[in-house]
């Protein structure tokens, strides 16, 4: 069966990968590397959930290209600093070419970096919040496959999460937007059937200390 049928692609260096992975390089590190496995570090959180905001409306390939700027212009995600930012930040990042140059993601950005702070300060930390919103096994579907990746952008759990953030004073963080943050952080595993990196995600899971 094709690309169109399984959700997979077998890149020129021999590997089954996911079919977004492609060829780029870059794409196909972060398929391997990052995306799926599980991350309890509030400064990588904040930075994913920021950067599926600016993700909205253009391809991930074209953010990650731009996430080494994201991060120079953002100090590094770290929220504690950018909930500090002003109106004259905003004006500086509008004017820096290496980012998405959308004021109201900028501000979003700065928006959220408060409610990050605010919400670490009740929790003990961001992990502990979203690692609490972790599907259990009867809300997982019983086999990752290109059909139910497909027909499933969201999922009542990403819909949940979604709504709480937004009366948190939230933005941009629809459900769409929420369960990619959710696939790349590792509450779930994604990885379709087949794909050379969804066993050794599954044994990361498996090992992996939610925090608490």
């Amino acid at each position: 069966m094709g690309e169109e049928k399984t959700g997979l692609s077998t890149g020129d260096d021999g590997v089954v990968r996911c079919f977004w992975a492609g060829d780029d390089p870059l794409y196909r590190h972060y398929h391997d590397a990052e995306w799926g496995r599980p991350v309890a570090d509030d400064r990588r959180l904040f930075e994913k959930i920021c950067l599926e905001g600016f993700q909205s409306g253009l391809s991930w390939l074209t953010i990650l290209k731009k996430r080494e700027n994201f991060r120079e212009a953002f100090a590094n995600f770290e929220f504690e600093r950018v909930a500090a930012f002003g109106d004259g930040d905003v004006e500086r990042l509008l004017g820096n070419a290496g980012i998405v140059r959308h004021r109201g993601k900028i501000v979003s950005t700065i928006n959220n970096a408060r409610r990050a702070r605010e919400m670490a300060d009740e929790a003990g930390s961001l992990a502990a919040w979203f690692w609490r919103f972790e599907p259990q096994p009867h809300q997982r579907p019983e086999r990752v496959d290109y059909p139910t990746l497909v027909a499933n952008p969201k999922t009542d759990v990403s819909t949940r999460i979604s709504k709480e953030l937004k009366k948190r004073g939230w933005s941009f963080v629809g459900p769409t937007t929420i369960y990619a943050f959710m696939q790349a952080m590792g509450l779930v595993d994604d990885h379709i059937e087949g794909c050379a990196c969804r066993e050794s995600v599954e044994a990361e899971r498996l090992l992996f200390k939610r925090p608490r």
